[in-house]
């Protein structure tokens, strides 16, 4: 059940995130952050945001002084309640993401099997593991893409 403190938090993001891509449009602040692609065999595991409507991997931005594997741990431990396994660095990319340039540190994380994940149920309000079949048609933000696309060649 959806308490009175998790609704006025996704609120707060619903509000907040459309506010915060006018202002990083208008400013362009750059931003650098870490996401992780969780594969439980073949199927790859998304999260949908309470702000969002496509599906993201596990991730956020690197706090100042923060070293992307240390941001990449923190946010799947905030956002799922995960405390990782060894993390794989395979790649970076940049773009202009959510009105801003943005930095991505992609990291893979595989398991054997999915644990009982904690969403906040304020910021992350779902996760599912996709096969990599159904993933046609299926809203993705662009960093997800182009980690896809990338793995694919």
């Amino acid at each position: 059940m959806l308490s009175l403190i998790d609704l006025a938090w996704r609120t707060a993001f619903r509000i907040g995130f459309p506010l915060a891509r006018l202002w990083w449009r208008l400013r362009r602040p750059p931003h650098e952050g870490a996401l992780i692609a969780i594969h439980v065999g073949r199927d790859l595991l998304l999260l949908r945001s309470s702000y969002r409507s496509q599906w993201n991997f596990p991730g956020g931005g690197l706090r100042a002084g923060e070293a992307p594997e240390a941001a990449a741990r923190r946010e799947l431990l905030e956002e799922i309640g995960l405390s990782a396994g060894p993390l794989h660095p395979v790649g970076v990319t940049s773009g202009i993401y959510d009105c801003r340039p943005d930095r991505v540190h992609f990291f893979e994380l595989r398991l054997d099997s999915l644990p009982e994940l904690r969403l906040d149920n304020r910021e992350v309000v779902g996760a599912r593991l996709f096969a990599p079949e159904d993933l046609r048609g299926v809203g993705l933000t662009r960093p997800v893409v182009q980690y896809l696309e990338a793995r694919r060649a």
